[in-house]
């Protein structure tokens, strides 16, 4: 108990946690007091009581991926009966409508489909762009290093040539774990870490924002988890290109890794101390997002307590979580509601945090 509280003590005055100590935080019982500090950090940085959030769709434009990963419960082979890529017009059909709902943004992410290389990419961009004033948020490192290769080109030639095309900034999927011998275990024909952080510092390089996530509590240690939050501050300590970090917890509902290991679902006591610790492990990321799509509203509520500044996303449509099992929807009215409740004032903002409206 003393040792942590030394620790929150250290991490309150503005030294940096390391790999031990981050540890230490994660094993200790004392939740309130973790999330004191957590919270205490976020009023350093965000001063004004708000909380942000932002008005988007996810677009999943195809379910057909040869990466296969235990954890997913979307994906589909090439000849399932359910495989699909989504045609042109209905992407722009949901691009419209989410505009009109005041949308401000588009997260299109898919799987690593064997048949498209970047020339689908760069007409669909071009295209979307020509007709609607939107950020396109998309494509996660796995799906950029997946096309480079099927197209014969350099990260950072494909990078470039996206960016383009009309391609704003990058969500932080697909890195799950960043520690090799667990991605080899539940995602082992996926990128290395190695690899994910490659292509965000390539992106940053070239200008390109990114935001980065963790999905939690699969097959994954304590140790793994900190060592995740450091390999993000290091990159960050490069590039500052890191807008705000996402954790969120495994779903094991339809997955091969839930039959093989029978993992137990994160508690809501868990998520709290997770993202408590990111806040004061992650001092150089600006934003901590809440997972209201895994863990739910009232959860997602109580995190602004415990060192988050940002509700997500409205989400307007969502699939991926959904297959495995976790069905939360919360409207836009739910969330303005749910942050004012906390005696909070509830902001939209857009993917780079330019705030647009206070509510």
């Amino acid at each position: 108990m003393e040792e942590v509280k030394e620790i929150l003590k250290k991490a309150e005055s503005g030294d940096r946690i390391n790999l031990s100590e981050g540890i230490k935080l994660l094993e200790s019982d004392n939740l309130l007091s973790i999330g004191k500090v957590a919270n205490i950090i976020k009023k350093q940085i965000h001063s004004d009581n708000k909380v942000t959030f932002v008005i988007d769709r996810n677009i999943n434009y195809t379910n057909i991926c040869e990466a296969g990963c235990k954890f997913c419960a979307f994906y589909r082979g090439l000849d399932d009966n359910d495989a699909y890529i989504l045609d042109r017009d209905e992407i722009f059909r949901k691009i419209k409508e989410t505009i009109e709902l005041g949308g401000t943004q588009i997260l299109m992410q898919g799987g690593l489909h064997p048949k498209l290389d970047i020339d689908y990419y760069l007409e669909l961009f071009r295209t979307i762009k020509e007709r609607f004033e939107i950020h396109i948020h998309s494509l996660s490192p796995p799906e950029i290093a997946y096309i480079a290769k099927q197209s014969n080109l350099s990260l950072n030639e494909t990078l470039i040539r996206l960016q383009q095309a009309g391609l704003d900034s990058l969500p932080g999927g697909g890195a799950e774990i960043l520690v090799d011998q667990v991605r080899k275990e539940i995602s082992p024909n996926k990128i290395t870490s190695d690899e994910w952080l490659s292509v965000m510092r390539i992106a940053h390089e070239i200008g390109m924002k990114s935001t980065a996530t963790m999905m939690f509590g699969s097959i994954e240690t304590l140790t793994d988890r900190i060592e995740h939050l450091l390999k993000i501050r290091n990159l960050q300590d490069e590039t500052s290109g890191f807008t705000a970090f996402i954790p969120w917890a495994f779903q094991p509902i339809n997955t091969v890794l839930d039959s093989h290991f029978k993992v137990a679902k994160v508690t809501g006591v868990e998520y709290l101390k997770m993202v408590a610790v990111s806040r004061i492990v992650l001092d150089n990321v600006p934003n901590i997002q809440a997972s209201w799509v895994t863990q739910g509203a009232k959860v997602a509520q109580v995190s602004l307590e415990f060192g988050v500044n940002d509700f997500g996303s409205t989400m307007i449509e969502e699939n991926v979580v959904k297959a495995a099992g976790a069905s939360y929807r919360v409207s836009l009215e739910k969330i303005v509601k749910l942050i004012k409740d906390t005696g909070r004032r509830p902001v939209q903002r857009n993917t780079l945090y330019r705030e647009l409206k206070e509510f």
